[in-house]
């Protein structure tokens, strides 16, 4: 009557293992900083792209998928807009010296980014001549 009761316990234990160790690894590919290359353009138009950086293991990302936006003195603007895959564009009229961000956070927007709110942002400058 031993036997069947290890033969039971035995999965019971490995189950456990797995769930332990599946729920260690999750902390150890934790996104730490975004970075944006090139860090600043003298254009109409430029690609940006975003870099990841992990912790434990270091790793990098790129490109990392992230939410994009653009800024003039610390608020929100229109006078450049930034697609989903980083390229930003200077509207017509538009002069001057942008901050061009990309973002992971849910709890982050537009308004908190440009703000300095969020916790991992990365941005770049581009001058619309």
């Amino acid at each position: 009557m031993e036997k069947p009761r290890f033969i039971l316990s035995f999965p019971a234990l490995v189950l456990a293992a797995s769930f332990a160790l599946s729920c260690g690894s999750s902390s150890q590919s934790q996104l730490q900083s975004i970075t944006l290359s090139p860090a600043s353009a003298d254009a109409q138009e430029a690609q940006f792209t975003a870099t990841g950086h992990y912790i434990h293991p270091s790793q990098t990302l790129t490109p990392q998928p992230a939410a994009w936006g653009a800024c003039q003195q610390s608020a929100p603007t229109s006078d450049v807009s930034v697609t989903t895959n980083g390229l930003a564009q200077c509207a017509s009229g538009a002069v001057g010296t942008y901050r061009v961000f990309a973002f992971v956070d849910t709890n982050c927007n537009a308004i908190t980014a440009c703000g300095g709110g969020c916790t991992i942002v990365g941005a770049a400058q581009l001058t619309c001549p």
